[in-house]
Parts: structure tokens; C-alpha cells; sequence
């Protein structure tokens, strides 16, 4: 997420910090780079002035100049003032209204819209223990009311049936008497778009928003578009009166620019991001979290939630246990990489680490490989439940076998059996007294 841009901002820093002192002149040089770094990331125009001329000031003024440390005191005023420009306080669905609250949902073909709608149902449920029915009101686009049912069904949604024919304001009325009927806290409306923004796609919109009266009307923008989707929310905030957007695709997002852009161009909040396909991957949008993130300071705070969120409590004692009385197996390890996947993989950990770029390439130069998690769960799952407990068993025709099963060649099954190995045995010794191995007692009592 943001690479490029990330990846910028911690070169300038890194030479700003090195210097013990700074003059004007390397601070517009640094400016420079900034100025420069942000148009190559697709940020608005607008944007970019409205930043440097609010970083200038206060990056020339004397508090820097003399500062012990005015690497530090710059990195501070950019964060300020990219934590304004993205909105300074996170800003989160407004469900003060008697039930149910009405969320249309709105934009361009393919900005991802009805998966959104399926995400935030699942958000609400999960978060605000709220009961949310899906409405599909494209009738346009082949099989997406059928999507729309599809994913509720998937993920035990209500949704609202289809109707053949039946015209989208005829469909919310519809939604509106059965949402009454049922105890539905939330209508999530999921309405057409279009390939651009055309009259006729307004005309519906607004139609729609009169009948519905929405709590809330939410731009769905697909943030890999750069500028093309601060253009077309400018378009949709001035036609219908945007309360909020949500980006799409931000995991795959190497520039920022939409993220930076959105909030100063339209004065709407981004409410949610879109951070993969799952129906779980959606986030709240803090802007302080995510200007970390932007200016390589990583986003410990995110990350401490979603292990919270993601890891499951039971087992995770369960290995602790396991591995204190160095009775770990196969099974075990396979718990502990499933864990890591629904944290997004080590890539997924690492985004959020600060100095990320410098661990990515750490890792490239390791030649260290994502997908070894992957390729290690296909092999374990090759394994009989015998060969899981009892490794040492795994002999050439079952490594042959578990070959075939994993599409993984014997060198690499070698591998995670001699690390496996090299893991258990040093748990062992920990379990029987790993003090002897030159762990100090008082060191090793509190391990165990």
C-alpha cells in the first residue's frame, strides 16, 4: 500500500536526518523532492500546493533551523499537514436514526460497489451487531442483482429477492416495506453504474436518493484510477451530495494519490478502504494511521488490531503450551501459518512495520519468498495425520507421495523437515533444562 510514494518519503527523510543542522536552502531542496514525490504519486495538484504551502512556513522557521534535531522536527510538520489534508479525524458511519438507516451506495462501473456492500453488511454485523438488508438496484448490468444475492448467501446476509423487470424505484420501495417487516437495522442500496458518468445515471441517482432519504450516500472509488477517481467524486459530490467515499483496491494502490487527493478535493471523508477481495478486508479509514503508513513510520496501532481480530485466543495458547513442553508438531505449524495468512502473509505484517522498504529489501537480498508459507501448508496438508505427529517417519517413498500431493520437489520437503527438526529439538531442551545450553536460569524459569 503506497509503496512508491512510502518509499520516496523515507529517502528525503533519511537524508534530512543526517544532516546535525539545517539551512533554507536544504530545506527547499527537500521541499523539492516532496513536491516532486507527490506529483509522481498522482496527487492532485491542488493538493501538492496546498501542502508545501502549509509545510513551508513552519518548515523554514527558526524552531527547525535550530533544532538538535531537525530531521525529526521536518518529518513532524509534513506528518501535521498530511494528516490534514487526509482528514485529521477518522469519520465513521452515521447511524443516528430510527431504524431502518438507509445507506445508498454509488459510482462508476467496476469501482467495486457491490462487493463493498456486502463488506459493510458484514462490518456492521460483526462490529455494531447491526442486521443489514442487501438491495441490488442494477438492472442494467447483466447478473448483478444475481451477484449481489450471491455474496449475501455466501456470507448469511439477508438480501432483498429479485424481482424480473421490476424498476430500481419500484425496488426501494419494495426494500423499504420489507425491511420493516423483517427487524432490518440497515437497507444497504447497491445502485447502477456506468462505464463514465452521464445525466441519465444522475437523474436515476438523485430519483433514488429522494425516495430512499439516505442517512448516508457513499461514493465507492477505485483508488489504483489515481486522479481519474478524484475527478468522477468532485462529479458525484456536486450532483448528490456525497456524506462519504470508500477506496477500493488500496492494497494494490503503490501511489497514494486518490487517498491524498479525495478529502481536500470533494471535503467529503473517506470512511472505509478497501484492502483485498475477502468480505473481512475492509478497514475504518484513520488518517493519522495512514500518513504513518505514507511516510514510512509503519502503523503499529493497525496491526495490534487486526492480530487481535484475525488470531484465534485458543489457539494460539494452545501452541504456547505445545511449544513449552516441547511436545510442537506438524499440526501445530500448520495452526501457526494459517495464522500468519489471515494476517495477510509476512507482506501483510511487514506494511505495517516502520522502515518498511529497508525490511523488504532485507528480505529481497535473503531471497527470503512470500509464498513459502503457501508452499509449506501444501506440504503439510500432504502429510498423513501419523506423518503430522510423528515427522520422523516420513521416509523417500512418502516424501515421493507428499511430492505429488504439494506440487513441492523433495529439496524443499528436506528443508521444512530439517527446520521443523531443528525447531522441536530446541524446544526439547528448553522443556528439560534449556539452562544447560547456556541460557541463564533466571532467563530460562521465566520462559518456561
Amino acid at each position: 500500500m503506497f509503496e512508491n510514494l512510502t518509499n520516496k518519503f523515507e529517502e528525503i527523510f533519511s537524508s534530512l536526518k543526517k544532516a546535525p543542522s539545517l539551512n533554507e536552502a536544504q530545506v527547499d531542496e527537500g521541499l523539492a523532492k516532496i513536491r516532486l514525490a507527490l506529483l509522481e504519486a498522482d496527487v492532485a495538484l491542488s493538493v501538492v500546493k496546498e501542502l508545501i504551502k502549509n509545510i513551508k512556513p513552519r518548515a523554514i522557521g527558526q524552531e527547525i533551523i535550530r533544532s538538535t534535531s531537525p530531521g525529526q522536527m521536518i518529518v513532524k510538520v509534513v506528518f501535521d499537514e498530511v494528516v490534514k489534508i487526509l482528514g485529521e479525524a477518522k469519520s465513521e458511519l452515521n447511524l443516528n436514526v430510527v431504524p431502518p438507516a438507509c445507506l445508498m451506495l454509488v459510482g462508476l462501473q467496476g469501482s467495486g460497489k457491490t462487493t463493498s456492500a456486502a463488506k459493510i453488511a458484514k462490518y456492521l454485523e460483526k462490529k455494531n451487531n447491526k442486521k443489514s438488508l442487501l438491495v441490488s438496484l442494477d438492472v442494467y448490468r447483466p447478473a448483478a442483482q444475481e451477484q449481489l444475492n450471491t455474496l449475501g448467501e455466501k456470507n448469511s446476509i439477508q438480501t432483498l429477492p429479485i424481482v424480473k423487470d421490476q424498476l430500481p424505484i419500484d425496488i426501494v420501495k419494495r426494500a423499504l416495506s420489507a425491511a420493516t417487516l423483517n427487524g432490518s437495522d440497515i437497507i444497504i442500496f447497491d445502485t447502477a453504474g456506468r462505464t463514465q458518468v452521464d445525466l441519465a445515471m444522475m437523474n436515476e441517482i438523485k430519483e433514488i436518493k429522494s425516495l430512499a432519504n439516505p442517512i448516508e450516500t457513499i461514493l465507492v472509488a477505485d483508488s489504483l484510477t489515481g486522479q481519474v477517481a478524484v475527478n468522477v467524486a468532485q462529479e458525484f459530490k456536486k450532483a448528490v451530495d456525497l456524506t462519504g467515499i470508500i477506496l477500493t483496491r488500496v492494497d494494490g494502490d503503490g501511489r497514494g494519490g486518490a487517498a491524498l487527493s479525495m478529502k481536500f478535493a470533494t471535503n467529503t471523508p473517506i470512511k472505509f478502504i478497501g484492502t483485498g477481495e475477502k468480505i473481512e478486508e475492509i478497514d475504518i479509514f484513520h488518517p493519522d494511521r495512514i500518513a504513518n503508513r505514507i511516510l514510512g513510520m509503519g502503523d503499529v496501532v493497525s496491526l495490534v488490531e487486526k492480530a487481535a481480530q484475525d488470531l484465534d485466543e485458543e489457539k494460539i495458547k494452545e501452541t504456547e503450551k505445545n511449544l513449552r513442553t516441547g511436545s510442537f508438531s506438524m499440526e501445530d505449524y500448520l495452526s501457526q501459518l494459517r495464522q500468519m495468512k489471515k494476517m495477510g502473509g509476512m507482506e501483510g505484517v511487514l506494511s505495517m512495520l516502520p522502515g518498511v522498504s529497508k525490511i523488504k529489501k532485507q528480505m529481497d537480498n535473503a531471497n527470503i519468498d512470500e509464498n513459502i508459507i503457501k508452499v509449506n501448508e501444501a506440504i503439510i496438508l500432504s502429510m498423513t495425520k501419523e506423518e503430522r505427529l510423528d515427522p520422523k517417519i516420513i521416509n523417500g517413498s512418502r516424501k515421493k507421495r507428499i511430492s505429488g500431493g504439494s506440487g513441492a520437489d523433495p529439496a524443499t520437503i528436506n528443508k521444512l523437515l530439517k527446520q521443523f527438526k531443528m525447531m522441536t529439538n530446541m524446544m526439547k531442551k528448553m522443556s528439560k533444562g534449556g539452562h544447560e545450553e547456556g541460557i541463564p536460569p533466571e532467563i530460562f524459569n521465566q520462559l518456561k
